[in-house]
């Protein structure tokens, strides 16, 4: 099930015997513990009721055998498994995994059939992802609690997905953010919520007077300032403003930022432009729909940069804006008297009225 249909059941006071959360996006997983320790535990229960494990330093049987003992102080108690993965025998296949009931796997299962009355179990299983390789990894573990009936999915979430939950937190934060800042926030975090919400706690700190918090304002306190500011010369780039792009450029160069890496940035913004050009799209909706159908991973913020970009350049003049990211890129990588002097005459190059 989902994070939102695990919180909704919740809230109907549909509560199982044993719960297992499933993969490494650790914002929905705090959620969605946070709200079954306030459920079956409530705001007082905590200190008498909730026990926590690590199975990397504990044994799944140690966890079952506590399961099974009932508790004079609490009538309500949750046991918290955290490194859940770390139960699965070594170097066995997945048919001994099932079939051996090593592990604590077979103790685990019979304790279910017969669950003890008024607590719950919670295996968290955070290591690994559902995408790449450690996919094989999790479907191993998913078959190891198989007893375990009630599957919360961990998902990564999507850009536009954090894009949402970042003005979620920002509303309840009570913090005034430009939305460009907020797109830098939420790019520059690379979409992981969890440190999103960490950022905007600070910034709610931050602006206490009631301010609003601009992209300078960002480029200073977030850890991964001179990666915000990468994105924001981008921007300013695609817009073809050119002050503002100087400015960028100087501050990245007083960070020492490694200048080609804005670079590389630059020549996916421009390419993906000239793909969109060249494919008629005309809003930023058709560029995000045409890249997700192609495999190319693509939010909302990111295709309304690249829909800019497109309306302020012709197809000659992004056709020429690749050829100077070529040649600055080679220029950089050969000598030269200062990277710095390279970086802004390909700015100059880029913004002036020659660019047709």
């Amino acid at each position: 099930m989902t994070p939102a249909q695990f919180i909704a059941r919740l809230k109907r006071n549909e509560i199982a015997p044993a719960y297992l959360f499933l993969g490494a996006e650790a914002y929905q997983g705090r959620r969605c513990r946070e709200a079954l320790l306030e459920r079956v535990l409530g705001p007082d229960g905590r200190e008498s009721g909730l026990t926590q494990y690590d199975l990397s330093e504990s044994s799944l049987a140690q966890v079952v055998d506590d399961a099974r003992s009932l508790s004079l102080f609490a009538a309500q108690r949750v046991i918290q498994v955290s490194s859940a993965e770390a139960a699965l025998p070594r170097g066995k296949s997945d048919e001994e995994d099932e079939a051996g009931g090593s592990g604590g796997a077979a103790e685990l299962d019979t304790y279910l059939k017969d669950p003890s009355p008024g607590l719950v179990l919670l295996f968290e299983a955070t290591r690994f992802e559902f995408e790449g390789e450690e996919k094989k990894k999790i479907e191993r573990v998913r078959k190891f609690y198989s007893a375990v009936l009630e599957t919360v999915e961990l998902h990564r979430l999507s850009m536009d997905e954090a894009g949402a939950e970042a003005q979620a937190l920002v509303r309840r934060a009570g913090v005034a953010v430009d939305p460009a800042a907020l797109d830098l926030l939420v790019e520059a975090l690379g979409g992981d919520v969890a440190r999103i919400a960490v950022e905007i706690e600070k910034l709610s700190l931050y602006s206490a007077g009631g301010r609003s918090m601009s992209v300078e304002d960002i480029s200073a306190l977030v850890p991964d300032a001179r990666s915000t500011t990468v994105f924001a010369l981008v921007s300013a780039l695609g817009r073809r403003d050119r002050a503002r792009a100087l400015a960028l450029l100087d501050t990245l160069c007083r960070e020492g930022e490694y200048l080609p890496l804005a670079l590389a940035f630059l020549s996916t913004q421009f390419r993906l432009a000239l793909v969109s050009k060249e494919s008629g799209l005309r809003s930023a909706q058709q560029i995000q729909g045409h890249f997700s159908r192609a495999g190319v991973p693509m939010w909302s913020s990111r295709a309304e940069q690249i829909y800019q970009t497109v309306s302020k350049f012709s197809k000659e003049q992004l056709e020429r804006c690749l050829r100077l990211i070529f040649a600055a890129d080679r220029d950089l990588r050969s000598a030269r008297p200062d990277d710095r002097i390279v970086m802004e005459r390909f700015v100059l190059d880029l913004t002036s009225s020659r660019a047709t």
